[in-house]
């Protein structure tokens, strides 16, 4: 992102206004002396059409928008490893579950707790450890189909009509 010549408070004020995109509450502050809400709704206005603030707020706002692709991906992943985890995967061919260092990233990125219990037999100085018994919680796969779907479009909560055409409704109301 570049600079664009802003001056400081120029820059304060855009930085500022990329965390919640009020401006002026930005204006205010970056510019404290700022007594009234009017008087900042005003001159963040004129701030705003400055070119090359504009410039600095869209190249600001494009950097945001790619780094949001980065992590919106990284979800989509952690939610594929969940979604389309296979509960084979954390066996051996012998149906014995598999160190954690021997799972593959996707078996273990489904994996929501193992726990350990030890067994014993006997009492007191007599008792012997016998064995361990491990339950292994995946995460919830059925939320994270839904999840991926609602992502990809495949349900609808909601109908949404986009057209970029006019249009026009007719309503009659007849009185009895």
């Amino acid at each position: 992102m570049t600079n664009n010549n802003l001056t400081e408070k120029q820059k304060r004020f855009c930085d500022e206004y990329l965390i919640d995109f009020n401006a002026t509450r930005a204006y205010k502050v970056t510019y404290p002396n700022c007594q009234t809400d009017e008087a900042a709704n005003a001159a963040s206005s004129r701030l705003l059409r400055n070119v090359k603030v504009q410039e600095y707020l869209k190249d600001a706002t494009e950097e945001l928008h790619n780094d949001n692709k980065e992590l919106r991906q990284k979800i989509i992943n952690e939610l594929s490893k969940i979604a389309f985890s296979d509960i084979r995967n954390l066996y051996t061919d012998t149906g014995r579950l598999k160190f954690m260092k021997d799972l593959d990233d996707n078996t273990a990125g489904a994996i929501a707790s193992i726990e350990t219990l030890e067994e014993y037999d006997g009492y007191g100085e007599n008792r012997e450890k016998i064995g361990d018994t491990q339950k292994v919680k995946l995460w919830d796969k059925s939320k994270a189909l839904e999840t991926l779907g609602r992502h990809l479009g495949m349900f609808k909560d909601k109908v949404e009509i986009e057209t970029d055409k006019p249009f026009e409704v007719n309503i009659n109301i007849r009185k009895k």
